[in-house]
């Protein structure tokens, strides 16, 4: 199911919506945190962002193992390309699940803001802001590690 989209590989092509929808999240969830008055306008992105992030970053992380089971279908490349494969894989997990994690702490602070009290809000702040760094982090260093992977051969 994740190793092509219309007869082309399916990871280089998934990973650029991760690429673009996690960090939108994180600038998002953190604007809409720490800016009280622009949360009636960029909530309902927010929650769409907090939806698709961690979907995205699901099938970016499995279109990538389908990726590298059709690349190199007798196991794990060896040498230089393999330690970089092997780098760029191990971000994979951490990736998805700070993002998921992001995701429901930006679910929750849109919901607490609107019903719960400030105290719930402040605390939920502090947790989004922690885990967009950790989500921001991952995919730069997923990012990075991927570039170097395909280009550094």
């Amino acid at each position: 199911m994740f190793d092509q989209i219309l007869g082309l590989p399916a990871h280089p092509l998934i990973i650029h919506t991760a690429v673009i929808f996690i960090p939108l999240l994180a600038v998002g969830a953190v604007v809409y945190g720490v800016v009280p008055r622009v949360r009636p306008s960029i909530g309902w992105a927010v929650v769409l962002l907090a939806i698709a992030a961690p979907a995205v970053t699901f099938a970016a992380k499995e279109s990538g193992e389908a990726f590298l089971s059709t690349m190199f279908a007798g196991g794990s490349p060896s040498g230089p390309l393999g330690a970089r494969i092997e780098e760029h894989e191990s971000y994979a997990n951490p990736l998805l699940f700070s993002t998921l994690g992001l995701g429901v702490s930006s679910l929750l602070l849109v919901y607490s803001s609107r019903r719960l009290g400030r105290m719930t809000t402040a605390v939920l702040v502090v947790v989004t802001v922690l885990l967009a760094a950790a989500a921001g982090f991952y995919v730069l260093r997923a990012g990075h590690t991927g570039a170097t992977a395909v280009w550094a051969h």
